[in-house]
């Protein structure tokens, strides 16, 4: 299934461009609205800046995008799927500490993802100035922006179809306006030399400012590798060859826009629209705002498919997640789609203008560039790349990134902070949750499950014993078969007997591939203990209740295992007997015996906790067949207790 998968992703076609377009380059195919009025902002124009500006732009976007993403970084597929986590799942088990680039790229995207609808949608309103300068362009981004986050909980597997349409009439619009506009000054295709851009970057006073607001052109390259599954590298491949050009004009006609205005200052005024006839104004800003509204549906589509991948990969509380369609990859999760809208409120409320925001835009993003380039090196290291390259590779990146880096660096004070200060909270609560389950799992005593067969079995007869379940299922964690958490054994046989018919051990693993549903059976006492070993990919919905009664149907067809109740009455009607799961929920009981720092981390878990799923929950169990029972992780022991006995 997963090579057939790929092919159908890796195969080219028009409706897979036209989709490619609308899904993918909504990101960076808006940046022309926002780049060249973030670098002149209010200052005055210098022809030989201009044109290394330009030259920048187009060298940036063919270093980072199209080579570092396009051509290099789209071959790190995962049966057809991209993204960071994707990629650290392919690369996950060659160290352990890659979890930080993964969790800090991941952080930081989603913290993208709560900027990039403010600064887009506020850029294209703002073009309403030009009719009315008064005209009060904040609350008409608020509305805007309250609706798309509203209409997300009923899907959008209809508005998609029409975005590629959309977007195709957006490139096309922004290409031929800028194409036109060269004329204004033709030798503005000089920046094609390379030379304007080193140039600039060594001479230029204010080199890291520029170098931080050029940045702005690729932010949305790592869309390029998050989306891949939906539209495949081939089609993607193909797309970007018409998306970049398209851009390339519009930056040079921006640029030749700013070339014939020499020596005056920029204002308030928007080079994007600038270049536009005035007769085709208010249409180009009503395709600006679609656009725009675009490009963060993308945006908001990617943070419901990470979270959805970082829950299954446990680096994120168990969250609610929703399928409002029944089209593949169409999900909604409520949590994260109210999170994303009070971070674009909050940009709103604190910069209230896309000149403001571009300060904080880029940051953010810039690590998740570094993450992913960390990750990359791994993964070519896994594929036996030819050394020389991979130190090429890295060396030539993380030198583009670090100036990168120093450069938006500046922009801390001026508002990165903010976008800092999302993803670090972000980023803490990812890390605080896989740690603190790295801490609960190091405490969890497993038992060799072979000395209990006896008692198991006898219990299971034994009708001094009242029972408890015909069918009683337990979840374990435990990866080897002949193993099992001595509190599921303590929970059969010690807290309060638990006589059935048939125990089973359900255990999930979820595989470093995306797609995938496979699962293994094992009688360890015919008929009476059987354990179920199901494998999921990191992007498959975990409806163990679901999934766990399809196996015992198979089972029962192939007369593997007897579920008909062994009550007289409803054994003599052939009605089968009841499915009790049973969840272990392991809390701490005293937490003075870590050390401080993962004290710490188990105090954050704990409020995480009151705002996650349950497990049963979380594991897509029905909750009227579900018993949960609260087992001590750490059990105080007696050897430090002093006591004198009188006698």
């Amino acid at each position: 299934m997963g090579s057939h998968h790929t092919q159908h992703i890796n195969r080219l076609s028009g409706a897979g461009l036209l989709i490619s377009l609308g899904i993918i380059f909504g990101d960076i195919g808006t940046s022309p609205l926002y780049v060249f009025k973030a670098i002149f902002n209010n200052g005055i124009i210098d022809k030989d800046l201009v044109i290394g500006c330009v030259s920048c732009v187009l060298w940036t976007l063919t270093i980072q995008t199209t080579i570092k993403y396009v051509l290099v970084t789209l071959n790190a597929d995962n049966k057809g799927e991209g993204g960071i986590l994707s990629l650290y799942s392919l690369v996950r088990r060659k160290a352990k500490w890659l979890i930080i680039p993964a969790i800090l790229g991941a952080s930081t995207l989603l913290a993208d993802g709560m900027i990039t609808p403010a600064i887009t949608i506020s850029s294209a309103i703002e073009g309403l100035a030009i009719f009315n300068p008064d005209i009060p362009t904040v609350p008409i981004v608020i509305a805007i922006i309250s609706f798309l986050f509203l209409i997300q909980r009923f899907g959008t597997s209809i508005v998609g179809r029409v975005f590629g349409p959309l977007m195709l009439v957006w490139f096309s619009t922004i290409a031929i306006v800028g194409f036109n506009a060269i004329e204004h000054a033709p030798e503005v295709l000089n920046a094609i030399n390379p030379y304007y851009a080193v140039y600039t970057i060594i001479h230029y006073p204010n080199a890291l400012f520029i170098i931080g607001a050029i940045f702005l052109c690729t932010t949305g390259a790592e869309a390029l590798y998050s989306d891949m599954g939906h539209c495949g590298k081939a089609n993607i491949r193909v797309s970007w060859i018409f998306v970049k050009l398209t851009l390339i004009l519009n930056y040079f006609g921006q640029g030749a826009y700013l070339i014939a205005h020499h020596g005056q200052s920029i204002g308030e005024s928007n080079p994007f629209y600038a270049i536009m006839p005035e007769w085709f104004l208010f249409y180009g800003i009503a395709i600006a705002t679609i656009a725009a509204v675009i490009a963060s549906q993308a945006m908001i589509t990617g943070s419901f498919t990470l979270i959805s991948e970082a829950v299954r990969l446990n680096i994120w509380p168990k969250v609610a997640i929703r399928y409002p369609s029944n089209q593949k990859g169409q999900l909604y999760v409520p949590s994260i789609n109210m999170i994303l809208f009070v971070g674009c409120m909050l940009i709103i409320y604190v910069f209230k203008k896309s000149s403001n925001m571009e300060a904080a835009y880029g940051l953010a993003i810039n690590l998740t560039f570094l993450s992913t380039t960390i990750l990359m090196i791994y993964f070519m290291l896994r594929r036996r790349i030819n050394k020389v390259f991979i130190i090429a590779f890295a060396v030539i990146y993380f030198t583009i990134e670090l100036t990168f880096l120093v450069g938006n660096g500046v922009k801390i004070t001026h508002g990165g902070w903010l976008t800092l200060l999302l993803a670090a909270t972000i980023f803490l609560v990812m890390y605080a949750w896989f740690r603190a389950r790295k801490i609960k799992n190091e405490l969890v005593r497993f038992v060799n499950v072979e000395q209990y067969y006896q008692v198991i079995d006898e219990l299971s007869k034994d009708s001094s014993v009242p029972t408890f379940a015909s069918q009683l299922v337990y979840l374990t964690s435990a990866n080897n078969k002949k193993e099992i958490e001595a509190k599921i054994i303590y929970s059969i046989i010690n807290k309060k007997p638990k006589r059935a018919d048939v125990y089973w051990f359900v255990h999930v693993d979820v595989t470093d591939t995306p797609y995938g549903r496979e699962y293994s059976v094992e009688q360890l006492i015919p008929g009476k203990l059987i354990r179920i070993d199901f494998k999921l990919g990191f992007r498959e919905e975990q409806s163990i209740s679901l999934l766990f009664r399809k196996v015992v149907e198979d089972m029962v067809a192939n007369k593997e295992v007897d579920i008909i109740s062994q009550y007289n009455t409803l054994r003599k009607h052939k009605i089968a007997g009841d499915f009790n799961f049973v969840v272990l929920e392991k809390v701490f009981t005293k937490t003075s015996e870590l050390n401080w720092q993962n004290r710490i981390i188990m105090e954050i878990y704990r409020i995480l906790r009151r705002f996650s799923l349950s497990e049963e929950k979380g594991f897509g169990l029905d909750s009227s067949f579900v018993t949960l029972e609260r087992v001590p992780l750490n059990i105080p022991n007696t050897e430090k207790i002093q006591m004198n006995r009188i006698h």
